[in-house]
């Protein structure tokens, strides 16, 4: 399992390999952010890791929330419902803790 001490992260917080990632790691990027991860944020998290690998790309806001609704339905799948698990930034701080790239138009 990697610990804290040894996750290698770029100036922004993500990870440097994605091959480093695995739930102790997102449970520490998590905690880094001020959120306790959830059922609801562990569907979204291995969404949005079926899309990178689907896509190799992390993505905007908006392709972002249509694809959750795709996949985990309409009531999960918008902006509202993924603010509150995710706060300001939705699609880079999921990408952030599921030990994806940053989204490229993401400040």
């Amino acid at each position: 399992m990697t610990s804290q001490a040894t996750l290698k992260l770029d100036q922004h917080g993500f990870l440097l390999h994605l091959a480093d990632w695995n739930e102790t790691a997102a449970i520490q990027l998590a905690s880094s952010e001020g959120i306790t991860l959830t059922n609801a944020h562990w569907e979204v998290i291995y969404a949005l890791r079926d899309f990178y690998n689907e896509y190799q790309l992390s993505p905007a806001m908006r392709p972002f929330v249509k694809y959750i609704k795709l996949k985990l339905g309409a009531d999960k799948g918008n902006s509202i419902y993924l603010l509150q698990l995710f706060p300001e930034s939705p699609a880079k701080l999921c990408s952030k803790i599921a030990g994806l790239p940053k989204p490229d138009n993401c400040l």
